[in-house]
């Protein structure tokens, strides 16, 4: 099973990055024209042996960054061997180039830039930061999202998304769940996209840290329970799908078996609860958090409770054995008995 189907990969610009990676203060020093390029992958490139008109390494579309290494190397050598490994680098087609540390860029960079349409950019953060930072940004930017109809909630620390048809008490059981201690991470769509192993949630847009309440309308969890009872984003680490009870339906009473959905080609930890008049939702949603935090740390409930009743039956089958299997008196002893 699977949800989250309609799988998105987004486009990033050049112009998205300078604007999205504001903690690096990134400025345009040259190639304006070329701020709608698109980012190929995350993967950031420092150019190496390309300075030195060596092209094999360099990739289509990536983020070259140029550190103070390549920044005194291009200022030693002699202004042909520059305008080489400058064209050498901008051959390749990178995304853009960035210079980190606040470095003066070559002159033959700048005007180069300029004329193939290439952004260069320059921060003062050093390179090591810019690598990191960038990289983060562009793996949450490029990766596979979606976006699922449901309610994602931080309840002891697991995220869970809870699913279900329309009107089946999804918000309800999540308001519950807040006014118990616990924190909204979204409501009505839950935006998701891959890090990594890992399934990542938002709200989206407009209408985050907001809630519909059918009765009440739209109401602010931030503003009527403040900071604490929300948070940005959360790991989806559990999938509660609310369905109606239906009579005769099968429901799983034990848990011995671990069930999973799909969600993002990554196989998530599920389970189904019935809903009708009588079962507390929040609470059972509760027990359900608490019982993977179990299953996590190594104790899973219910297959301990099968393999002891497993040895208490094996050892009642024994005793039962034994009794029906009593030894023959030895002849002596039989013989005294007469």
């Amino acid at each position: 099973m699977s949800i989250g189907a309609n799988v998105k990969t987004d486009v990033v610009a050049i112009a998205d990055l300078v604007a999205g990676a504001a903690v690096l203060d990134l400025r345009v020093l040259a190639g304006r024209d070329g701020l709608d390029r698109a980012i190929a992958a995350p993967r950031i490139q420092k150019p190496g042996l390309a300075l030195s008109g060596w092209p094999e390494q360099l990739h289509e579309g990536r983020v070259q960054v140029l550190g103070g290494t390549e920044i005194d190397y291009l200022g030693a050598i002699k202004p042909e061997a520059r305008r080489i490994g400058v064209d050498t680098i901008l051959s390749s087609r990178p995304a853009c180039v960035i210079v980190c540390r606040g470095l003066d860029a070559p002159a033959e960079l700048v005007a180069r830039c300029d004329a193939t349409k290439v952004p260069l950019l320059c921060t003062r953060a050093v390179t090591a930061d810019v690598i990191v930072e960038i990289t983060a940004w562009l793996t949450d930017q490029l990766a596979p999202h979606t976006e699922v109809h449901g309610v994602l909630l931080d309840v002891l620390g697991i995220g869970i998304l809870v699913h279900g048809k329309s009107g089946i008490g999804k918000s309800e059981t999540a308001l519950d769940l807040v006014v118990r201690g616990h924190r909204l991470v979204a409501d009505d769509v839950a935006h998701l996209w891959q890090r990594g192993n890992a399934i990542i949630g938002t709200g989206a847009g407009v209408i985050r840290h907001h809630m519909e309440i059918r009765g009440i309308g739209i109401i602010n969890i931030k503003d009527l329970f403040g900071v604490s009872a929300v948070r940005e984003t959360k790991k989806v680490e559990l999938l509660v799908e609310l369905v109606e009870w239906l009579e005769g339906a099968e429901y799983d009473r034990l848990g011995v078996d671990d069930h999973t959905t799909e969600l993002l080609g990554v196989a998530i930890p599920s389970l189904r609860l019935p809903v009708r008049p009588g079962r507390n939702i929040a609470t059972l949603i509760e027990v359900a958090a608490r019982n993977q935090l179990l299953k996590a740390a190594g104790h899973h409930s219910a297959r301990e409770f099968q393999a002891r009743l497993g040895e208490v039956l094996a050892a009642a089958r024994g005793a039962s054995r034994r009794t029906e299997v009593r030894p023959e008196p030895a002849p002596a002893a039989r013989d005294a008995v007469e």
